[in-house]
Parts: C-alpha cells; sequence; structure tokens
C-alpha cells in the first residue's frame, strides 16, 4: 500500500468507509479469528520530565499536580487482581522519568512470580538509554509500547520539545534487544496533514513495530492546546482500518480515547478492525490523578471491557506474544 492509497482509506466516508471496515474486519478474523487481546495497566506515577503541548502531565504542570508514585505493595495487588480475571499481560505505564527503570526492574520479577511465569510485561516508561532497556529485558519485560505521536519532524518538535530523531532511535534500541515493539500517533494535532497522518502509519511499518495504534486528540485543560477542538474520530477509526489492512498481523488497540470522544467508541474502534483493549486496574485512589486526557477522562473498567467485547462479537484471549515465545522455545 504506498502513501496515495493510504490517503485514499483515511478519507473514506458514507458506505466506502463501512466497506473499508469490513474489509478490515475480514483481515483481522483471517490473521487471529474473532479474538481481542485483554490487557491490564498499572500506572506507576504521573510525573514526568518532558514537556508535551498536549498533555495534562507535562513538566510545567507537575507543581500543581496532585504526584503520586504508586509502591511495592499497591503494584503487587493489583498484579495479582490483574491474574485472578485471567488476563495475562501486565502494562505498566508512567510518565517519562528516569527513577521508574531501577523501580519497576526490581518488580518485574515478583510480577511474573504471581503468574509463574506465564505473563507478559508490556512498558510504557518512555525515552530511556538504550543499557536501561537492556536491564528492563533482562528482568523480564516482554514488550514496550513507545509512540512516536507525530511523524513530522518540525511538528514533533513544536508539541515534544524533543527532536523526532531521539524516539526513533529509542524504538530502533527496543527492536534490536529482542522487545515486541508498539508505535503510534495522535490523530487531530494542530497543523498535521492528511498526508502527515498517512506517513505516520506508514513510518511504524517501515520501523518493523509489532503493535501500533491511534489516538484522537483531546483538547486537554491546563494544556497550551486546550482551546483546540477534537480530533476526527472518523479519520481515527479510517486509520485503524488502514493499519489493518496494511499489517494484518499488528496488535492494535481500541484506546479509551475512542471512548472519551463518543459514547460507544471502543465497540466503533473494534467495528473498523482492533483487536486489543486495556483495563485500568491502577487503585482508584490514584487512577484520578494519572491525567493522560484530564481528569475527566474515560477509565475503562472490567465490565466495560467485556460489554464492549460482547458488542463487538469477540472473545476474550491472552498473551499473543507470550505464546510465540513459548513455541519458539519448543522449537
Amino acid at each position: 500500500m504506498n502513501k496515495h492509497e493510504v490517503i485514499e482509506r483515511l478519507t473514506t466516508i458514507g458506505k466506502e468507509q463501512e466497506l473499508l471496515f469490513q474489509e478490515a474486519r475480514e483481515s483481522r478474523f483471517q490473521a487471529y479469528g474473532d479474538i481481542s487481546l485483554l490487557r491490564g495497566v498499572i500506572e506507576l506515577t504521573n510525573q514526568c520530565r518532558v514537556n508535551c503541548n498536549y498533555c495534562p502531565m507535562r513538566r510545567d504542570n507537575m507543581k500543581n499536580n496532585n504526584i503520586f508514585m504508586l509502591d511495592e505493595k499497591a503494584i503487587l495487588n493489583a498484579a495479582q487482581n490483574i491474574k485472578n480475571n485471567n488476563i495475562n499481560i501486565v502494562f505498566f505505564q508512567a510518565g517519562e522519568i528516569p527513577a521508574t527503570t531501577k523501580f519497576i526492574g526490581e518488580i518485574i520479577p515478583k510480577v511474573k512470580e504471581i503468574f509463574n511465569g506465564d505473563v507478559e510485561i508490556l512498558l510504557n516508561l518512555g525515552v530511556k538509554k538504550r543499557e536501561e532497556y537492556k536491564y528492563l529485558r533482562d528482568q523480564g519485560a516482554t514488550s514496550f509500547i513507545l509512540k512516536h505521536e507525530t511523524s513530522d519532524p518540525i511538528l514533533h518538535e513544536a508539541l515534544r520539545h524533543e527532536p523526532l530523531k531521539v524516539r526513533i532511535q529509542a524504538i530502533t534500541d527496543l527492536l534490536e534487544l529482542g522487545y515486541f515493539v508498539g508505535a503510534g500517533s495522535i490523530i487531530g494535532l494542530p497543523n498535521q496533514s492528511i498526508e502527515s497522518i498517512a506517513e505516520d502509519i506508514l513510518l511504524a511499518k517501515r520501523l518493523g513495530v509489532h503493535m501500533s495504534s491511534v489516538s484522537t486528540f483531546i483538547p486537554a485543560p491546563n494544556t497550551p492546546l486546550e482551546n483546540l477542538p477534537n480530533g476526527s474520530i472518523n479519520t481515527t477509526l479510517n486509520a485503524i482500518a488502514t493499519m489493518r489492512l496494511l499489517s494484518p498481523q499488528w496488535l492494535i488497540p481500541s484506546v479509551s480515547a475512542l471512548e472519551k470522544t463518543m459514547k460507544g467508541g471502543q465497540v466503533l474502534g473494534y467495528h473498523a478492525g482492533a483487536n486489543v483493549m486495556t483495563i485500568n486496574f491502577t487503585p482508584d485512589s490514584q487512577s484520578d490523578k494519572y491525567l493522560i486526557y484530564g481528569e475527566d477522562r474515560f477509565v475503562v473498567k472490567l465490565n466495560h471491557a467485556q460489554e464492549t467485547l460482547k458488542s463487538a462479537g469477540l472473545k476474550a484471549t491472552t498473551s499473543i506474544f507470550n505464546q510465540l515465545l513459548k513455541n519458539q522455545f519448543l522449537i
């Protein structure tokens, strides 16, 4: 699929859009059948060293935000809760700070003990040094999500205040170290063109990642972009379908931003070809402080995920990457 063909799909509407979604669902079924992966996320801390213009947890807001960092006991209790709900993907997410490397690195083996080793440890901890990624991999991390956010170098630096090449190098390091890697982008950023969105998708393909996501831009309070309009949910859904056709084996989430943008949005994400959902297991006392989309973000709980899968006609399954590693070991 070339860039022109990607753009054509991104701009589809009406009956042609429904045909696009149908084709994406068929592609998903051929690759995975009628299943969806469920992840259990534990949000470790809302501290962040980066100053992204779209994020309420940006560095400039830390002095006003209610800062938290989960302790080991809370993390292990949450991991046990994930296991008790028959989910074996434990997803650690945090703002980008150096302290998470050693902190979570020491906890990973204890989480693996809870699951008797049958667990995928998925991390989303931002840009780190290659040796830090290696340490976490050696400790038992399986996979890592590091979204490129936008492939436009000028827009990326304007919004994130860091060069795009730093993030691309980090993704490359993760792949070389043997992680299953996820990339992803935001749809609806200021001064973002449809050509740029197409390039976001094609960049993920060129990088050779195993997962990719798209999230609708949501203007968050107390950020430089708070007065801008929401990104287009239709373009986001078209992007999900396009990614499914471009890389049928990708894990593509139906993200909570879809539900925040529109009631039933995550069902629509599945309708467009997604095959992953993340359920929040962060303790309730702390989850409202993780301001990824602002205080009124949509927090996905187990009941919502179950109802969403039922509406989408899909069944929950466990880690695909774990199974691949087992098969590789057996061979």
